[in-house]
C-alpha cells in the first residue's frame, strides 16, 4: 500500500500531445453527447430499504464481450444533471458498466427527483440535507443492483465530483470490500472515519480550490498512518469543478482535464480487474 503527491503544471501543448483520450464534455457539450452517443443507456428503478419510492438512476453499458465493472458516479450538489450522465456515457465508452443515481430520488414534488425540482438553489438544498445514512443505503443498493447484473463482473467502484466526491470518499471508509474510490476536487472525511479505510483512493483536485485542498495533508497523515493508498494529484492553476468547467481558467481546466481523466481511468481498471 502506497500514498503519494504529484504536482502537475503542464503546458497546454504537452497536454494535447500527451492525452489523446477521449473526456467527458464540458457542462455546455453534455446534451449533445447524450443524443449522439452510441451506447445504450436506459433508466432503471432500484428499491431501497425505508426509502418510500424506488431510487432512479441511468445505467449505461460499454460495448465489449467480456464482462465488465460497475462504477457508481455520484453526482454534484447540483443532482443528477445531464452532464453527470454524460460522464457515466464516456466511462461506459472506457469499458465500464457506469451507473449514476440521483440521490433525490423522492424529494421533489410529488415524490420526482432531481428533474422535478424547480431551481437550482432548491436542488442544492435537498442534496445538503442528504442524511449519510440515506446515502450509504441509496449507494448500497445501487452497487449491489450493478454487481448482480449478468453483464457484471461482480467488481465496484464509485467516482464523485465536488459533493459527490466528498461522498465517493466517506463512501470509500464505509465500505470495505468495494474496489476503489475516485474523488474529483471533494473534500476529506475526518479521521474517525479515515482510519477505518480500506480501499484505494484516487484524488484530483484543482491547484486554485484552497476550502478542499486543505483537507489533503490532515487526510494523507492518517492514512499513512494506517498504511492505506491515497494517491493525489494536484493540478496547477485549476479550479474547483474543472472536469464539468473545462473551458474556464484560461485553459488551466482543459489541461487538468486532460491529465485527471486518463488517470482515472488507469485506476479504475487497475483497481477492478
Amino acid at each position: 500500500m502506497k500514498i503519494a503527491i504529484v504536482l502537475l503544471a503542464v503546458t497546454l501543448g504537452c497536454a494535447l500531445v500527451a492525452n489523446a483520450a477521449a473526456l467527458p464534455p464540458g457542462e455546455a457539450g453534455a446534451k449533445d453527447a447524450l443524443n449522439t452517443s452510441p451506447r445504450h443507456g436506459e433508466w432503471v428503478d432500484i428499491q431501497v430499504p425505508e426509502a418510500k419510492v424506488p431510487l432512479r438512476a441511468y445505467v449505461v453499458y460499454p460495448e465489449r464481450k467480456d464482462k465488465a465493472p460497475v462504477v457508481i458516479v455520484i453526482q454534484e450538489i447540483y443532482g443528477l444533471t445531464d452532464w453527470i450522465r454524460a460522464v457515466a456515457d464516456q466511462l461506459a465508452a472506457d469499458g465500464f458498466i457506469a451507473i449514476a443515481p440521483d440521490l433525490l430520488s423522492g424529494k421533489g414534488p410529488d415524490g420526482g427527483g432531481t428533474e422535478s425540482i424547480k431551481s437550482r438553489d432548491d436542488v442544492t438544498k435537498f442534496v445538503r440535507e442528504l442524511t449519510q445514512g440515506e446515502v450509504k443505503r441509496m449507494l448500497d443498493a445501487v452497487r449491489a443492483y450493478g454487481e448482480k447484473l449478468p453483464s457484471s463482473n461482480g467488481k465496484s467502484a464509485t467516482v464523485g465530483y465536488c459533493w459527490g466526491g466528498s461522498m465517493s470518499f466517506w463512501y470509500a471508509t464505509q465500505t470495505p470490500d468495494l474496489s476503489a474510490a475516485v474523488v474529483y476536487y471533494g473534500t476529506a472525511p475526518d479521521a474517525a472515519a479515515l482510519e477505518k479505510l480500506k480501499v484505494p483512493v484516487l484524488g484530483l483536485y484543482g491547484g486554485d480550490d484552497a476550502r478542499v485542498n486543505t483537507t489533503i495533508e490532515p487526510a494523507q497523515k492518517v492514512i499513512e498512518k494506517i498504511k492505506g493508498s491515497y494517491t493525489v494529484h494536484v493540478f496547477d492553476g485549476a479550479g474547483h469543478g474543472f472536469l464539468r468547467q473545462q473551458d474556464g481558467r484560461g485553459g488551466a481546466n482543459l489541461r487538468a482535464a486532460r491529465e485527471a481523466w486518463p488517470a482515472t481511468i488507469e485506476f479504475l481498471r487497475e483497481k477492478t480487474r
